[in-house]
């Protein structure tokens, strides 16, 4: 009976040694496979990584140093520089895209400036947003950002104008705008309000010929804003319109928020449907973007509805 039990137990040992050794292996394949696991995780983690990094670098605008140099008749006025036309050859395609954005059909980067721009819409405030680079909206060519509309007829268009930095260049442009085509050379009738105040009705008669403008210049004395009560202080229109009836083109305005009035006598232009109708911004400077917004936007397909 001793015999038996002392045998017994030297069993119960082997077997013992022998669980032992397979739950260490066990153990050891469990390791390898959870460091397998781990590292298969961290390189498909990394390789996410580089996917998301790879589509940010293609959703965001090219660095400023990866941009061509700004041609010297581009860059904008200063008392050391005079802005010129560009060359008679000169244009670029224009970007479009035909994505609706609130009123509008689409929206293009009319000459492609440098610096690609874009546009938002608030429904809740009824507002644009939009941004834009660009050397002028002038001479033979333009450059600015574009949302645009595809019409024919009388039209009726207008705007609230705020530009919300208030240090940008003094030519920059909130621009209501009827063209023919989204060239940068089309022939073209719009209304347009410069940072520094000015708002000028201007028309290109012909592709790729220069504009032509009528300015108009608003000021006051005892206004808010002067040193002194006789100091002359620039009034900037806080609503801007243009109205089409047939080939006749006018200019709209309400300065201190009263019913809006024309300014001026009409122009004429014609232009064959279907058109382009729309608002746009362009802040005369080739490679720096700036923001306009511009709200509470009108636009009738008859003429006498600008309000």
């Amino acid at each position: 009976m001793v015999q038996h039990r002392g045998l017994s137990t030297g069993s119960e040992r082997s077997n013992v040694g022998s669980r032992r050794r397979g739950l260490l292996k066990w153990v050891a394949m469990r390791i390898l496979a959870l460091r397998r696991f781990f590292d298969l995780t961290l390189i498909l983690a990394a390789l996410a990584v580089s996917s998301a990094t790879l589509m940010l670098q293609a959703q965001t605008p090219p660095s400023q140093n990866n941009l061509p140099p700004v041609p010297d008749w581009a860059l904008p006025g200063s008392p050391t520089h005079q802005q010129v036309a560009p060359p008679a050859d000169f244009h670029r395609p224009s970007t479009n895209f035909d994505a609706p954005i609130g009123i509008f059909d689409g929206q293009s980067d009319v000459g492609s400036a440098l610096v690609p721009g874009s546009a938002s819409y608030d429904a809740a405030t009824g507002q644009y947003t939009i941004n834009s680079a660009g050397y002028n909206v002038w001479y033979t060519r333009d450059e600015f950002r574009f949302l645009w509309k595809r019409m024919s007829g009388d039209v009726s268009l207008a705007a609230d104008i705020n530009f919300p930095d208030p240090k940008g260049y003094g030519d920059r442009k909130a621009v209501i705008m009827i063209r023919q085509s989204l060239d940068d050379d089309s022939k073209a009738a719009m209304v347009a309000e410069h940072g520094a105040g000015m708002v000028h009705l201007a028309w290109r008669p012909e592709k790729d010929t220069r504009v032509t403008d009528m300015e108009f210049r608003m000021g006051g004395r005892g206004r808010p804003g002067g040193t002194s009560p006789d100091s002359l202080v620039t009034i900037s229109a806080r609503r801007i319109g243009i109205e089409k009836h047939g080939d006749e083109f006018s200019v709209w305005m309400s300065l201190d928020g009263e019913p809006m009035h024309q300014f001026g006598p009409p122009i004429k232009l014609h232009l064959d449907g279907p058109f382009y109708v729309g608002i746009g911004f362009c802040s005369h400077q080739p490679e720096t973007v700036d923001t306009a917004v511009l709200g509470n936007v009108v636009l009738e397909n008859t003429a006498g509805k600008v309000r």
